[in-house]
């Protein structure tokens, strides 16, 4: 089956097969958030971004083997509402950003700073730090040595713009200044990008509408 990345709340996962990493892609929770279960495929370790809501369903996903760690991407709420759950029946270490840490009631293991390095089995995680959806808000690349760049961005970039910053100039401008700065500045149009809500996108399909957005302000 070819990967679409179009999941639905109550529905199946949707599985994006890489040479060294599997990406499973499921939808859960009112805000029909998205959770991503990463495996290597060398070791068969794994690792969840965003244990959002609906524990079990993000427990029949991991499955027998557990998972070695959960990312939080930010502290907002709708993406750690079953990281007690989850942690608690597999016993996973905890990451954050260093300074959305304190707004997540999980205490957090590891406090992730821009450019740290995070690892699934033999596979690594770039960390990159984005100011204004929330203080610490992280997006995590996958450089996949075998084809393009793979993008977790939380809620700081969906199709057709960043974040929400409420209304907050200052809030917006570094958002998306750390977005261009960070991720289309440094990655190809190939990468695929994988948000914490709906659909995903690839850099190349955003990438001419950059202006647009800087100049509606959101």
């Amino acid at each position: 089956m070819t990967y679409s990345g179009a999941v639905k709340v109550g529905g199946p996962a949707d599985v994006h097969e890489l040479t060294d990493l599997m990406i499973s892609k499921v939808a859960v929770g009112g805000m029909n958030n998205n959770a991503y279960l990463l495996r290597c495929r060398a070791t068969d370790e794994q690792l969840l971004i965003d244990a959002a809501a609906e524990p079990q369903t993000l427990l029949n996903l991991i499955g027998d083997g557990g998972i070695a760690s959960v990312v939080t991407t930010h502290q907002h709420g709708d993406h750690w509402g079953a990281l007690r759950e989850v942690v608690d029946a597999t016993g996973a270490r905890t990451y954050a950003g260093r300074y959305d840490a304190e707004g997540i009631p999980v205490p957090t293991a590891v406090l992730v700073e821009d450019g740290d390095t995070i690892t699934v089995g033999r596979v690594s995680l770039k960390a990159v730090h984005l100011v204004g959806h929330t203080p610490g808000s992280i997006a995590l690349v996958y450089d996949d040595p075998h084809g393009a760049p793979h993008l977790f961005t939380g809620d700081c970039l969906f199709p057709g713009g960043v974040g929400n910053t409420w209304g907050d100039a200052a809030a917006f401008k570094s958002l998306l200044d750390g977005v261009e700065t960070k991720l289309f500045g440094r990655l190809p149009d190939e990468t695929w990008v994988y948000p914490g809500h709906g659909n995903d996108t690839t850099l190349g399909a955003e990438r001419p509408h950059l202006a647009e957005w800087r100049e509606r302000g959101w």
